[in-house]
């Protein structure tokens, strides 16, 4: 299949025929107000707390810690980056493990009493920066995202995959070798691991992190909760069951802390796997429980939020008011998860045109925020639309359908976007991210993330050759 390049929609009328065409929902501004009169510029509370601006940065994992889990000089100058965009709210800077065991590459942040210095210079360098570009910190927001990475879980330095599912999946497991219960966690691991999230928690808040968010998306040990229908215990089967973990960690951390805010990041839909098909396009993988794929109807293929509903009316009915929403799994529905024209190396070709994808992430985050206005949602998925991320944007928080705007790949390759909307400075197309994925295709060949193809810091890095090279072996099928 191809598909048309965002690039080539140099007009207004040009994107929204487009858009038309496909049936999509996606509103886009013709052009964008300055300053106060812009929807992204205005303030928003959560608790006690005031976020200055509609942008987010969302949590995006460098590789690039060190094997006992502290931040690297290139996790230092991506966070400082972060603070220099000018969004006031950092959804966690990027995913920190509870524990050594829930690591998702060796080089993933971890928190404990060693890196806890580590972890506060790290945040109040990000500070510092914000401070120096902007000259006010009180309305930016700091979190931090408190992970364990269950069935993706990969921690020691060359050795392969040590998943802990919480369930058995027969797509899934084969794919990461999983032939027996073994790496299951029991009832028992789980309540000990909520103890781990609580003490990381505590620290967090040590460290003048302002929120911890505990994940809940993309696959990892508290999405796969969600999808647990098949568990038997008390954390599997019924919703109840499926959100015990969440309850038990929010009560706990309530109750160990002064001022901490709780957020949750949460795939609300998910999709049956996908693998590349004979003409290189992505297509469903039938073999598992569609019923097991949280925000998906019995196909496995559609969108049912009947049970991200009663999720939001959870997070409301403990007080959290914080949501971020994403979808699916970079692992195995990426299409759905983080739409893009080029695939990573080990991915498929979009077996959709990629704004199919954004606009679905777009209208289920509207229909929840419909129904939970109390909640404050930000939203992902919109780095697909390139030049046209800020009409997109502002339309969309303009009318009511999310409270704002996460951005994950583009600031990679553009940091000081939001900085620039929001001063009505004209957005420099050299630096917007074209969805080329070689920020995930280096850390899936065990290489530091960044934007190789735009960011020059990261273009001059010898990771750069060898990406050519993996790109040149997945160019056939390329649309």
């Amino acid at each position: 299949m191809t598909f048309p390049r965002m690039a080539s929609f140099k007009s207004h009328d040009q994107l929204t025929h487009h858009l038309e065409e496909l049936g999509l929902e996606i509103p886009v501004d013709g052009e964008l107000p300055n300053g106060v009169d812009s929807a992204l510029s205005q303030a928003i509370g959560v608790g006690k707390k005031i976020i200055g601006n509609r942008f987010c940065i969302l949590p995006m994992e460098g590789w690039d810690g060190t094997t006992d889990g502290k931040p690297s000089d290139l996790t230092i100058r991506r966070w400082r980056s972060f603070g220099a965009s000018g969004a006031k709210l950092i959804w966690g800077g990027e995913a920190v493990a509870v524990r050594h065991d829930g690591r998702a590459n060796p080089n993933q942040l971890l928190i404990n009493d060693q890196n806890l210095a580590d972890l506060e210079n790290l945040k109040n360098g990000l500070v510092a920066e914000h401070q120096s570009q902007f000259g006010y910190t009180d309305d930016l927001l700091v979190g931090l995202q408190l992970t364990h990475s269950g069935r993706y879980a990969r921690p020691n330095l060359n050795q392969g995959p040590l998943p802990r599912p919480i369930s058995r999946n027969p797509v899934l497991d084969d794919r990461l070798g999983i032939t027996s219960d073994a790496a299951l966690f029991s009832d028992d691991e789980l309540k000990t691991l909520i103890q781990d999230f609580i003490a990381a928690a505590i620290k967090a808040e040590k460290a003048g992190f302002d929120f911890v968010d505990v994940k809940h998306c993309h696959g990892y040990l508290g999405h796969e909760l969600l999808s647990g229908t098949n568990r038997v215990g008390e954390f599997g089967g019924s919703f109840e069951n499926r959100t015990r973990f969440l309850r038990e960690i929010v009560e706990g951390i309530r109750s160990c802390t002064q001022s901490l805010e709780l957020a949750v990041r949460i795939s609300i839909f998910d999709f049956l796997p996908f693998q590349r098909g004979p003409n290189g396009a992505g297509e469903p993988v039938y073999g598992s429980n569609p019923r097991s794929y949280f925000g998906s109807d019995t196909t496995g293929l559609e969108v049912d939020l009947s049970e991200p509903h009663r999720f939001m009316e959870l997070l409301e009915s403990m007080g959290i008011s914080l949501v971020c929403t994403t979808a699916g799994s970079p692992y195995y529905t990426p299409h759905i998860q983080r739409p893009a024209f080029f695939p990573p190396s080990d991915g498929y070709q979009p077996p959709e045109d990629p704004l199919v994808g954004v606009a679905r992430q777009l209208v289920a985050t509207r229909d929840l925020k419909k129904q939970h206005a109390n909640l404050v949602f930000v939203g992902s998925g919109y780095s697909y639309l390139q030049d046209w991320l800020p009409n997109v944007a502002e339309a969309v928080v303009r009318e009511g359908w999310v409270d704002s705007v996460g951005l994950g790949r583009m600031v990679l390759s553009y940091p000081e976007l939001p900085a620039d909307v929001l001063r009505g400075v004209k957005t420099q197309r050299k630096k917007v991210c074209r969805t080329f994925s070689d920020c995930t295709t280096a850390p899936r060949h065990g290489m530091i993330s960044g934007c190789f193809p735009l960011d020059p810091f990261y273009r001059q890095r010898p990771e750069r050759e060898a990406l050519k090279e993996l790109s040149s072996q997945n160019s056939q099928g390329q649309p």
